[in-house]
Parts: structure tokens; C-alpha cells; sequence
């Protein structure tokens, strides 16, 4: 026989299920086993005494497979399906028995009475839990979701490299790594192929794996994550802000649309968010006026929640920064500002992009002034010898934007098996 998954069995049909036992409960004459698949869950009855010896024998998230009759349900439970039936076992058969649980599975809230540091130690453990299926399942749209926007903008999905000869990016903060006789380092973005991609593509994306090796042991950062990146040829830096604008209202709408279970499994609710632009000197007198700090070329923490309350579910657009806090590659706006802005959405930033300099020379002058040796950059900088145009783009962290959407405070909860500077395993 096929199997049917739980959220597609009808009523008067017999039908084959697999999946874990969420829970059991039984009397005398008889057992009640609540079965769970990646659809849903469904209860169980035997009345049949020569299967109580393996009920017995079962604990939570035993893998089992059940043939049955699929009936209206006579005995309520808050987790049948939607269509309120229940299966009547005729055969139950034990897959892989379950030793007992390091933490709980079935019971509500678990979040708030395990500690992340515990569930992150058996992650495929709390794989299980409906509430953590979830937050991937989100995932996964929110990436099927921008694919699916950067393929209808015409973009090209490309593939770069992980292992560089030296910084992408400036700085000391990397891994390095022993490539055949060379050393080499573990890339920090894309950035720099990306711009060359570009240059001849014109619009190109990637989902792509950095690696920093920040010491910092923050709810919001990770020593690996994943980022999504586009960049656009003949493009300034207001057209790049345009597309991400409209990329994370496709991905909200999306997962709106995909995810409502799982939505209502995290008790979360969405809404499409708005676009504002502000420069960084509007913001910094906005700061002002509200008593929070902030740097004089960057924004605090406290200054990114501060726009995320005083504009609810909008992709705040901070540009015009100032040119001192931006990386060497930002196209400069003058002598003190540059091309370059961040996104702040949910009171975080989600996004930092700018136009890039596409003149080798300029580019040249801001590597020295970033105290960079443009040695170390001759491939990069000898592409834009060839006509390359100006162009833009950003780079969103996939961990970072799930975690606004979803309004989880700890970006690990949100990454499937996290590396920060403590985890290597599991």
C-alpha cells in the first residue's frame, strides 16, 4: 500500500501512515497513540488486546508505520487533524524505537522552559518539534521566494568561490586555511566577484556562505551564515534600494501566502512591509530627538530599534553615509558621504549596500586610505581597466532577515545547525 501523508487522508478510506508517536495514552481496553508527520498529526485507537504488548514498549518519537481505517473521531483531541477524524490501527508496525528523550518534545511553549544552548545540543532532536519545522519551513520559502523574484527581475544566479587568497572585505577577522602550498582564507562575502559578474551580466545573485571569525558571542551574529546577494550593472544606489525593497515585500507576501500553518503554529502574524528612505544625517537628528545615542558613522543598537518603533513593519532605508564607515568599495558622495546605505527593518539591519566604485584608480586611492595593500587586490581592481560600469547591490543575511520576520530574538534558534564561537557541533 501508498503512503498517504496525514493532512491528505479521508474519511472511510483505509489507508498507510508514517511517522513518530507524538504521544500515547491508553486504558485497559484501549491505547491511544498520536502519530506525526511533516503534515500534521493524527490520532490513533487500538482496541485490539494483542497490540498492547508494543504499545508498551513505545516512547515519544518512535518511528512507526500504521495501516488503518480512517473514521470520524469519537474521542476529541486538541492535535487531530483539521478534518476531526482519527485512524482505527490494524497493523502497527515499530520502524525504530525511540530511547528517552534529552528534551521534550510535545509539550507547548518548550522554548521558554528549555534553554536554546540544551536543544541546540541535540538539534536533531528538536528537529522534531512542530514549532522548530516551522521556522525552516519558513526558511525555505523565504529562499524559494527570492530566488523566485531574482529570476523574474532577469538576474543570474551565480556560483562563486569560498576560498580566497586574501581579505574581500578588509581586516583581520578571518580563517585561514593551508591551500596546497599557499595560504589562503575562507571567504568573508562575494562582494568582490559579485561587482565582477556584474560588470558583464548585469544583474547577478547568489546565495552564498561567509565566514567571520569575530570573537563576539551576540544574539545576532554568527561566526558562519548565509547571505543573499544581487548586484546590477548601470545602476546607482537608489536603484539597488528599489529592488531590495520590493524583493523583501515578495518574500513576506510569500511566506503570508505558503507558510499559514506554520505561521499559526509560531503564533505569528505578517504583514507586508511599507518602504521609507531617510539619510543618515535625518536619522541622526531623529536620534537626537528622541535621546538615543548613536555613532557618528554608524548606527547603535539602540538607534535601529528606536526607527523600527517609530515605523512599525517598514524597510527603513538609511543612505548617504558617511563615507568613513563604509568599505573601501562604496562609491564616495563628495568628500565626507558615500553611495553607500543599510536597511533597517523590525529594529534591525537586515542590509548593507551602496553603488560601488567602478574606477580602478579611485579605487585604488580608497584601499590605501582603508590601509589595504592594492596588491593584494590586482584582479579585482585590474577588471574595471575593461569598461566596466557603474553598478550596485546589497547583501541580505538569510539567518538575520528570518529572524525579523518571525520576531525570534536569537539568530541561532533560527539556523538550522549553528557555528558561532563556542558551537562545532552537532
Amino acid at each position: 500500500m501508498q503512503r498517504t501523508h496525514i493532512n491528505q487522508i479521508k474519511e472511510g478510506h483505509t489507508v498507510l501512515v508514517q511517522g513518530w508517536v507524538h504521544s500515547l495514552r491508553g486504558q485497559s481496553k484501549i491505547k491511544f497513540l498520536q502519530l506525526r508527520d511533516i503534515t500534521g498529526v493524527v490520532q490513533c485507537i487500538s482496541m485490539d488486546q494483542t497490540q498492547f504488548g508494543t504499545f508498551d514498549k513505545l516512547l515519544a518519537e518512535s518511528a512507526v508505520s500504521i495501516t488503518g481505517l480512517v473514521k470520524k473521531a469519537v474521542v476529541k483531541s486538541d492535535e487531530v487533524t483539521q478534518k476531526n477524524v482519527e485512524i482505527e490501527i490494524q497493523t502497527l508496525e515499530v520502524l525504530n524505537y525511540a530511547e528517552p528523550l534529552p528534551i521534550t518534545i510535545a509539550a507547548k511553549d518548550e522554548a521558554l522552559t528549555n534553554e536554546l544552548s540544551k536543544r541546540l545540543d541535540y538539534r536533531y532532536v528538536d528537529l522534531h518539534r512542530r514549532d522548530t519545522q516551522a521556522i525552516f519551513k519558513i526558511q525555505s520559502t523565504l529562499l524559494e521566494a527570492f530566488r523566485e523574484f531574482m529570476i523574474t527581475e532577469g538576474a543570474t544566479e551565480c556560483i562563486f568561490p569560498s576560498i580566497i587568497g586574501a581579505s574581500s572585505e578588509g581586516g583581520t577577522e578571518l580563517y585561514p586555511v593551508q591551500y596546497f602550498e599557499k595560504t589562503a582564507v575562507l571567504s568573508q562575502s562575494c562582494q568582490l566577484y559579485k561587482q565582477m559578474a556584474a560588470c558583464s551580466l548585469e544583474k547577478v545573485f547568489s546565495v552564498f556562505t561567509v565566514w567571520r571569525a569575530e570573537k563576539h558571542n551576540t544574539l545576532r551574529h554568527l561566526n558562519e551564515a548565509r547571505q543573499m546577494d544581487f548586484e546590477i550593472a548601470f545602476a546607482d544606489d537608489k536603484v539597488a534600494m528599489e529592488v531590495l525593497g520590493r524583493c523583501v515585500q515578495h518574500i513576506v507576501k510569500v511566506i503570508m501566502e505558503k507558510n499559514a500553518a506554520d505561521l499559526e503554529v509560531l503564533k505569528t502574524q505578517l504583514v507586508v512591509p511599507t518602504v521609507k528612505y531617510m539619510t543618515f544625517a535625518e536619522v541622526a537628528k531623529l536620534m537626537r530627538q528622541h535621546h538615543v545615542e548613536m555613532g557618528e558613522d554608524d548606527l547603535s543598537g539602540d538607534a535601529e530599534h528606536t526607527l523600527g518603533e517609530l515605523f512599525p513593519n517598514t524597510v527603513v532605508f538609511v543612505h548617504d553615509w558617511p563615507l568613513a564607515g563604509k568599505p573601501f568599495y562604496i562609491m564616495p558622495k563628495g568628500k565626507d558621504l558615500s553611495y553607500g546605505y543599510d536597511a533597517i527593518y523590525k529594529g534591525m539591519e537586515i542590509c548593507s549596500g551602496g553603488q560601488r566604485i567602478h574606477l580602478p584608480e579611485l579605487l585604488i586611492e580608497r584601499l590605501k586610505v582603508k590601509g589595504l595593500d592594492p596588491d593584494h587586490f590586482k584582479s579585482y581592481i585590474d577588471s574595471f581597466r575593461y569598461g566596466a560600469p557603474p553598478h550596485a547591490g546589497w547583501g541580505v543575511g538569510v539567518e538575520r532577515l528570518t529572524m525579523q520576520i518571525l520576531g525570534i530574538k536569537n539568530i541561532r534558534e533560527v539556523t538550522l545547525f549553528p557555528r558561532d564561537r563556542d558551537r562545532l557541533t552537532p
